[in-house]
Order: C-alpha cells, then structure tokens, then sequence
C-alpha cells in the first residue's frame, strides 16, 4: 500500500551531516522528514576529526553538546594541537583561547548519537530501514518515493536534500553532474589483532612501498591503514579479505606480519569527486553526496558539516519566505569552493606521500618548513577551515564582510555573555558596540526587528567596528565601511516589510 505524506523538506541520508541539516531546519519550525536506510546507528569506524572551523560553527549552534564548549583555557595565547600534512609530523592547528579545541577526536558513531537526540527534540521526524527509490521535481515542488520493510511512501515536498553519502540516489536520480578525478593509488583499512612480537609501532610509517598508519584501539586490537601507491586494485570492488590485507602490510612493511581477529576490513582510495552545482532546483546536495576525496587530514566529515550548516538557516528562510533574493543560492557560491579546495590539498598531499626518492628533498624541504613553523601557520589554516573568507553578498562589501567572528567576551544590559551564546538560538545577530549604543542603526533595522535578535554591548576590545550583522553561522553579514545596513538586510532576509511579517 502506498502512503502520501506531505512536509516541507525532505533530507537523505541520517549521517551527520544530514542529521545537522534536518535539526537546523526543524529548529527553525520547518517540517523535516529524514528517510536513512539504516535501522541504527552504523557502529563502523569512520571519521574521527572534526577540525577548528567546524567546531567553533557546530558550538555556535548548540550541536556538540557536551562534546565540546566555549574554550576555557587560560591565558590569552592561542591554544594548539599537532597535527601533520601528508603524514610529515610539524603542524599545528591553533586557535584564540576563548574558542573550544583545535581538534576535537570524536567516534562518528558518537557524533550520530548526539545529533540525532538533537533532531528528535526539535521535531524532525525519522524514517529509519528505509531508502529512496525516486525523485521527481514537479513545479513548486519534490515528489520522492521512499520504500520501507512495510509500506511505501510518496512524500510531496518543498525541498530535497540529498545527504546520502558518496553513492548518493539523489545525486543520481536528480541528474548532477560532476567533476572526477580517476583513483592513483589502493588503500586498506581494518582492526585486528597482531602477533606481539610483529608489532608495528604507532603512527605514521613510510617505506619504500608506501604508507602504513597504525594506532591502538580497545579490544586488544590495532587499527591499520595502508597507502600502496603502485596502482588500483584490481578487484577495488570486491570485499577485503585478511589475506588481502595481511599481504599488504606485510609487503609495505618488507616483512611478513601476522594478524588475526579482523574487523571492519575496507578499501578505500584516492578517487574524487566534485558536484558542479550543489543545487538542481529544488533539490540540493551536501557533505559526501557533494564532494569526495583522499581521507587524509581528517577533513571529509569536517567540510560536510560546514555545508550542513551553511545550508540550514538558508534553506529555513527560504521555506519560510523570509530569504533574500539568490540566498539560497549562495550555498553553491560558498561551500563548493571550499570543498575543492578540500580536493586540491587533498591530491597534493598524495602527491607528497608517493615514495619515490625523486621526492625526498621535496619532503624534506616540507619537514624543515613545518618545524621551524614556516608554513605551519598557512597550512593548518587550510586544513582546519579556519581561512575560509566568504564571498561578498552586498554590492559595496566593507573589509569585514565574510570573515568570521572569533568568540568574544561582552557585557550587556542583561550581563556577561559571549559570541557563542548568542548565536545559540540560531537567529541573525545585530550586535551593537558604539559609544552612541547603535540607536541610528537600530533604527535603521526595524523593518527586520521580528527576524533579528538585536544586542547592546558597548565599546568592546576586539569587536572591529560599532555595529556588526552577525549570520547564524558566525560570519559576518554587514559591517560600517561599505554599503548600508538596511541593504546589507535586503540581500539576505529580502524586504523589510515581507520579513517582518513572515518572521
């Protein structure tokens, strides 16, 4: 039997990604229905990292929980944590003292956990153990059949996303194209357990074959992953064997290493892949669904997040009718550079890992570069998002327009609070820091008085200017020094009037 149901956006795919983008939508009272093929939680391991920028935009709206805060750290020097690029050890990803942790290592399955408390609280309704089977753009709207163990649904919608991963349907069934780059190298994955005297240490190893990364997890086991830059495999895909496996690490290794007790064996490589438009009408993509690359640098689930986020409150005022005209199109504008820029430095970073002595001075030269932190301080911007300037939306940007607004300690008429605070309820900030308490623009904003949340802070050390539009994201919207407020408001929430009265 076939059911109709009838909701404002549909999102695919219950990841983490998709789980952001449908709390950010049902917290801003946009009927979200979420269809995941999976029953539970996928207790596979997968990404660990989630860099400094998609945190601090992740805590900024309330999404991490307890699994990160506001940075309390003491002091006012920034606060680092060593990371690497292509596996030369050196770099450091910093951040001011007042953000949370530069890397936070959480289990994605642990992240999934959280975030789809998150969703359920603000009313988005899930439909696990099902999977989409079509997408049908019809005008005004998204027709998409889903199949379930027991029913199938016809779900009449505004909007789809497609968060479904790198096999997307979505992708698929609503006709995107994309830019790929072929695989160059086999990867392999897995958790067993070695015979002691084989151990192969933690960490990093380069040898003349490839890579092979090692570190210790519970259960008495070792996680591996192998880099063999020789070439594809053949049978890329079929299941991975241990045999396989074993074979791998010990020819990388240059000496046979016995293993037993696998668990979550894969394979993986260095294909990419970049959609050249993340939206198609009323369907849209984000995270891997968008874009794939080489998971070294941790910054797949990282660049995913982002898009989730930068998604959300667009596509919400959109479905509210409170968005400013080509809003929601600057989702592609902004997000999809930054996910090739993902791949460049992904596919350079392969480029370094290739073990042929013809590179060794070029590793050398990076090595020399990150410990005397010559480049440290450009690339861990890079890899940690955290040099993302957005593209100006007003036709006369100021300086400060699309850069983010690090967290900052202010005192208001109702006392002691920060950036991160209020952000938290996800509407547009108008801040206020002027000797004169921004009355002029205030004023000038009270056309869009029932979308912004408006604050007086006063003179504040750090705050660059007398008045800031803050997004919801933590980039800066407007700031004095170029075109007006009220058209800095226009191009993003629309007409004064239509968004005071759809607020």
């Amino acid at each position: 039997m076939t059911r109709c149901v009838r909701t404002q956006v549909v999102v695919v795919g219950g990841g983490p990604v998709g789980l952001v983008v449908a709390a950010e939508l049902a917290g801003y009272g946009v009927r979200t229905l979420l269809v995941e093929e999976a029953t539970d939680v996928c207790r596979r391991p997968k990404a660990t990292t989630l860099h400094a920028r998609t945190v601090q935009c992740l805590v900024r709206r309330g999404h991490l929980g307890g699994l990160a805060a506001a940075g309390k750290h003491a002091g006012s020097a920034p606060v680092s944590t060593p990371f690497h690029f292509a596996g030369i050890p050196g770099l450091a990803i910093s951040v001011p003292p007042t953000e949370p942790e530069p890397v936070l290592k959480c289990a994605q399955e642990d992240l999934e956990r959280a975030f789809e408390r998150r969703a359920r609280a603000v009313g988005v309704r899930i439909l696990r153990g099902h999977r989409v089977t079509g997408v049908h753009q019809e005008p005004g709207g998204v027709r998409v059949t889903v199949e379930g163990p027991r029913t199938r649904l016809t779900c009449a919608a505004d909007y789809l996303v497609g968060a479904d991963g790198a096999r997307s349907t979505v992708r698929e069934q609503a006709g995107f194209a994309s830019r790929t780059h072929p695989a160059t190298v086999a990867a392999m994955a897995g958790d067993v357990r070695l015979a002691e005297a084989d151990g192969l240490g933690v960490g990093w190893r380069r040898t003349p074959r490839g890579w092979i990364v090692a570190k210790t997890v519970p259960g008495g086991r070792m996680r591996l992953r192998t880099v063999n830059c020789a070439g594809t495999h053949r049978e890329r895909h079929l299941p991975l064997t241990l045999d396989e496996l074993r074979h791998e690490v010990s020819w990388i290794a240059g000496r046979e290493i016995a293993m037993d007790a696998p668990r979550w064996l894969s394979r993986f490589s260095d294909f990419s892949r970049l959609a050249r438009s993340y939206r198609s009408g009323r369907v849209l993509l984000a995270g891997d669904a968008a874009h794939v690359h080489f998971p070294i640098g941790g910054q797949g689930l990282s660049t995913g997040l982002l898009d989730a986020v930068n998604l959300g409150w667009k596509l919400a005022l959109t479905v509210r009718g409170v968005a400013g005209g080509g809003l929601l199109d600057s989702y592609d504008e902004e997000r999809r550079p930054a996910a090739q820029r993902v791949i460049d430095n992904t596919r350079a970073q392969v480029a370094l890992m290739r073990p042929g002595p013809e590179l060794d001075p070029l590793r050398a030269l990076f090595g020399e570069l990150l410990a005397q932190r010559g480049e440290s301080s450009v690339l861990s911007s890079m890899i940690s998002a955290q040099d993302t300037v957005l593209p100006a939306r007003t036709a006369r940007p100021s300086p400060w327009e699309g850069r983010f607004l690090p967290n900052i300690g202010l005192t208001t008429p109702e006392g002691r609070t920060d950036v991160i605070e209020l952000l938290r309820e996800g509407r547009p900030l108008l801040l206020l820091c002027g000797d004169r308490e921004g009355r002029g623009y205030e004023e000038e904003a009270r056309g869009w008085a029932g979308l912004l949340r408006v604050v007086h802070a006063g003179p504040t050390p750090g705050i660059p200017c007398e008045a800031l539009l803050v997004r919801p994201d933590g980039y800066l919207a407007w700031a004095p020094g170029g075109g007006s407020l009220p058209d800095a408001l226009t191009a993003y929430f629309g007409e004064a009037v239509a968004a005071t009265a759809s607020a």
